[in-house]
């Protein structure tokens, strides 16, 4: 039955980011580029405007159940293959290095995990798969053990795909990431920081950002005094401000530095600062703090995120970097007394560097061995040498949006720094940087496999454009296009035609392999509300034939050169407040009869047209409320679609996935023993059409006619997978994961051999049920 919740909800700015053509772009290049889309999190948590923690933690334990199972047969069954990338990178959330020598590198990834690289950023292995959350907010290595390491889970800047949920609290390595165990600090949901008492690493502080939506008094900063077992807060200042940033003097540790902000979205509204902001300072190891104020902003609605660090040669000198409560640079500031009092620097050069959103960015660093050289962290880095009177670029060559920055105690020269490409690494101070190879964490959004050429691989991309490969190596991927990428169709007839797309429907066509790319959106009403990952279907019979959707459906049946609507308005209309949501979701033509097209709408509508699009029927009235993911056809019967959802229960359970024969006159809850998580995608293996495999943010799953969902084969990292296609030729199964690159399957189905089938008849009714003896009925070998 079909729950109204009333309202639109719609949980974020919905700004468009200006297409990255290259890695190497100026301020004024990307003066349009606006918030990062928090897409992810308003279709989980839609329509109540919540993520259930407890259903998704609930949920990654079903999967872990399953998963398990999946490994216990990887000796008779294939297992996921890494396909690449290596080469694209993705977004890295904190650095450190060992101190002991200049070739160990941890990086953490924003929704990845955790890699270690021993030869200075060459090559990495991964280190936290199998954790229930890969999203990692900062990492912290023991002073005088380098195989010790703390992981706050939770990536704590406040937009962005990864944020679907917090993180699952503190984790600690005494093998140098071998091995895990669980700290606690859950309820903390981001964690933005751990420091570590040098002279007693016994103590731990760590800053706790709370939960994005909703007030939370579990933000603040703790103290630990016996190595994470347990943990205390000791610094509140209101349910909605938490601690986003710490610093410990190295000598005296009673002295601590908390930097504080405000900030909270709403279904309606993003705060991202106000009068609670500020900077916090403790003389006697946490016990009680006082706001410093003397010098610095303090006590007005426009101050917003605040970045810390603390001079390691000269730990009275601290500066201080500060954005206002929109994003926007306001100042960096340096005390020489230990924050007694503090001036600001000369920075009116640095007005470009957050853009409009430095709540993305919001860090600072100061060179371990002088005080007077110090980088300032936005879309570039900037590097003063002379404690802040001047400022210079030194990030020419690299990505933007500049997260983390390592620079070696030992030399200086030895800077290493993380963005949303990846990890770069500098010898000579930040004059120059060589991009580190071999990282696989991507974010996903879509895939595409050449029908051709299956070897050649294709995926959308958060922040990193689209993507190609067409040797089927994994680290000879080139960006073919911009922006944030998003569904990109390869014609299976004639490949010279390929279709890509950036944020909001930014569509374009490619008539020479994708060499070159023109704007594929004429006849599309500029007025219309695009999603921001607008979809995009190729007609599977007549390639020339493609759909689009904005609030309704559009038509082109000469490969996109021009459109026409074959919709009304799909959606519940245009919400207020000038928001963009109402729009198609998914669209799904039938392969076995033309006529017929089923759309999904992100406030819970699935419609089908079965006369080419004279008339459209609402066929959701069975269906949950939630965002719809996907729609999908049988091949050979139009009548028979599946439909999978977003979102969590609130209450009761809820199903993500439904079956109809009748092209949606009734339902069938088909979801089973699925883990409750929002399911992204379904497909249908052509071959065996009773069996379908989903991509969900817990894995991917298969299941063969009436059995139960089982995972659909071992080692794939815990990380939500986004997008499936199937090359039926090769039975190779793709899977675009968002945040550890794609994965490959093998999904040939195994034929049974009479001796086979003798040998499995006296386990009926005990191991062999009924859905696996139809199965070997059905696979003989020939």
């Amino acid at each position: 039955m079909r729950f109204k919740m009333g309202f639109f909800l719609v949980l974020c700015i919905g700004l468009a980011l200006a297409l990255q053509m290259s890695d190497t772009r100026t301020p004024k290049q990307i003066t349009d580029k606006h918030v990062p889309n928090d897409w992810f999190f308003r279709q989980r948590a839609w329509p109540q405007g919540l993520i259930n923690t407890d259903v998704w933690r609930a949920a990654q334990t079903q999967a872990a159940t399953l998963k398990a199972k999946a490994v216990s047969r990887r000796g008779n069954e294939p297992v996921w293959q890494f396909a690449g990338p290596l080469n694209i990178g993705g977004r890295i959330t904190d650095i450190v290095m060992d101190p002991n020598g200049f070739s160990t590198i941890y990086a953490g990834s924003a929704s990845g995990g955790l890699f270690k690289s021993t030869d200075t950023g060459n090559t990495w292995t991964s280190s936290f798969d199998t954790e229930a959350s890969l999203s990692v907010g900062t990492i912290a290595m023991h002073p005088n053990d380098s195989d010790t390491l703390y992981v706050g889970t939770g990536e704590v800047n406040g937009g962005g795909g990864s944020l679907t949920y917090g993180g699952k609290g503190i984790y600690r390595t005494t093998d140098a990431g071998t091995s895990w165990t669980h700290l606690g600090l859950d309820e903390t949901h981001f964690i933005s920081r751990i420091r570590i008492n040098r002279q007693n690493p016994q103590v731990l502080f760590v800053g706790g950002m709370g939960k994005l939506y909703g007030a939370d008094e579990n933000r603040g900063v703790y103290r630990s005094t016996n190595g994470g077992t347990t943990w205390e807060q000791v610094l509140f200042v209101s349910d909605t401000t938490g601690c986003i940033d710490l610093a410990i003097h190295p000598t005296q540790p009673e002295w601590v530095y908390a930097a504080m902000w405000q900030r909270q979205r709403s279904a309606t509204e993003r705060n991202y600062g106000g009068p609670d902001c500020g900077l916090y300072r403790s003389s006697d190891g946490g016990d009680s703090w006082q706001e410093m104020t003397t010098g610095l902003p303090n006590n007005s609605p426009n101050i917003g995120r605040i970045g810390i660090s603390l001079s390691a040669s000269n730990p009275n000198v601290l500066y201080a970097i500060y954005a206002d409560n929109i994003g926007f640079f306001n100042g960096i500031y340096k005390t020489e007394n230990g924050g007694d009092s503090w001036t600001q620097t000369n920075d009116g050069s640095l007005s470009n560097l957050y853009s409009s959103f430095g709540w993305w960015f919001g860090n600072i660093r100061i060179d371990p061995n002088d005080p007077d050289v110090v980088y300032a962290m936005g879309l570039e880095i900037y590097k003063s040498t002379n404690a802040g009177n001047s400022w210079f670029n030194a990030s020419s060559g690299i990505h933007v949006d500049q997260h983390a920055l390592y620079i070696h105690p030992d030399d200086s020269s030895l800077v290493v720094a993380g963005n949303d490409g990846g990890v770069y690494v500098s010898n000579n101070g930040a004059a120059s940087y060589t991009k580190s190879p071999n990282l696989p964490i991507t974010q996903f959004y879509t895939c595409e496999m050449d029908y051709q050429f299956p070897e050649r691989l294709y995926g959308g991309t958060q922040d990193n454009g689209t993507n190609r490969t067409t040797s089927g190596a994994l680290d000879d991927w080139l960006r073919i296009y911009g922006g944030d990428g998003f569904y990109v169709l390869v014609d299976p007839v004639d490949n010279q035609y390929i279709y890509a797309e950036s944020q909001r429907g930014g569509l374009v066509r490619s008539t020479n392999g994708g060499l070159s790319f023109l704007n594929a959106r004429t006849g599309i009403d500029g007025n219309d509300r695009n999603n921001w990952n607008s979809p995009l279907e190729m007609d599977p019979n007549q390639s020339e034939i493609l759909y689009f959707g904005t609030q309704r459906v559009y038509k082109s049946t000469n490969r996109a050169v021009s459109w026409l609507p074959i919709s009304p308005d799909l959606s519940d209309g245009d919400p207020p407040g000038g928001l963009t949501f109402g729009t198609v979701t998914t669209i799904a033509a039938a392969a076995s009869n033309g006529l017929t097209v089923y759309a999904g709408t992100d406030d819970g509508h699935v419609w089908v047209t079965q006369d080419g699009g004279t008339a459209w029927t609402d066929i959701s009235s069975d269906l949950p409320d939630r965002w719809i993911t996907r729609v999908a056809t049988d091949p050979n019967d139009a009548t028979i679609a599946y439909v999978t959802l977003s979102g969590y229960r609130e209450d009761d359970p809820l199903p993500h996935v439904f079956r109809t024969e009748n092209a949606g006159a009734s339902w069938t809850n088909i979801s089973g023993n699925l883990p409750e998580a929002p399911v992204n995608d379904i497909v249908v293996d052509p071959e065996q059409t009773s069996t379908l495999f989903v991509a969900s943010d817990v894995g991917v799953f298969v299941k063969k006619g009436a059995s139960d969902w089982e995972a659909a084969a071992a080692y794939l990292p815990n990380v939500p997978v986004l997008d499936l296609k199937i090359h039926p030729p090769t039975r190779q199964l793709l899977a675009g994961t968002f945040g550890r690159s794609m994965y490959t399957l093998d999904i040939s189905i195994p034929c049974i051999t009479p001796a086979e089938f003798a040998a499995a008849l006296p386990n009926w009714g005990q191991t062999l049920g009924v859905a696996e003896l139809v199965f070997m009925i059905n696979t003989p070998c020939p």
